[in-house]
Parts: structure tokens; sequence; C-alpha cells
């Protein structure tokens, strides 16, 4: 067993609309339900959507400097969870595409928007010791 698990907590402006896009469409496992948050078994760390107003942006969305997602270790995971959310045609804000060629930092990526732009990157480096 694990001897601790990362935490993150992020603002959605829809509790059902949360639950929808990270259970149904992703496959993350609901944990807790609560008036005002839902945790969840977010590929084996904990995120926890609270319930929030959603605030105005003034600038286009960027990946930088926020964002969160999970780096898989295993290509065919990488390649498997990809096939996944082309087939539920979850919204991509930027689809796969290799970063870095030629650096021993190659990785191919790609960045997922939930419906309260919220923006999931999703990588596997060619070499495992790059991932830290």
């Amino acid at each position: 067993m694990r001897s601790h698990l990362f935490h993150l907590a992020i603002g959605v402006s829809d509790l059902e609309g949360a639950r929808r896009f990270y259970v149904t469409q992703l496959g993350c496992k609901l944990a807790r339900t609560y008036p005002d948050r839902i945790t969840l078994d977010f590929f084996g760390d904990q995120v926890v959507c609270h319930l929030s107003e959603r605030e105005p942006r003034t600038e286009p969305l960027s990946l930088y400097p926020r964002h969160f997602g999970v780096t898989f270790l295993e290509s065919e995971d990488f390649d498997r969870f990809y096939e996944l959310v082309q087939l539920r045609k979850v919204p991509f804000f930027r689809d796969v595409s290799t970063r870095f060629e030629g650096t021993a930092e190659v990785h191919r990526t790609f960045v997922l928007r939930d419906p309260f732009d919220n923006l999931l990157e999703f990588k596997h480096y060619r070499d495992p010791r790059m991932a830290y």
C-alpha cells in the first residue's frame, strides 16, 4: 500500500457536470459526495471538486501557468487512455503531440478541458527517468 496520496482541490460550478466529466467520461472513481463537493480517485490520487462560482476569465485560456494531470509510466497506458477519451468524445484543449524531440525530455502529450475550464495534461516520457 502507498504511504501517501497527492491531493488537489479544484473549483467547479456544477457538481453533476463534474461527476459526468470525471467519472463517466474519464473513468475516475467517485469516492464521496457532499452538497458542496465531490471527492475522486483520480488515477490513484485525490482530486476534490469544490462547488464555487465560475470566475470570469479576462485572458484567453492557457495551459500555463496552471494545469494538472497524469504522467503515464507505460506507453500502452497512455495509448489506451487516449483512445478512451477519443471514443467518449472528451473535449481536447490540445490533441496529442510530441514535445522536445531530440532531447532526453522527449514525451507525448495531450490536454483535455473540463466543463469548468480546468486543463488536464496527460503525458508519457520515452525515458521514464524524465518523469520527475
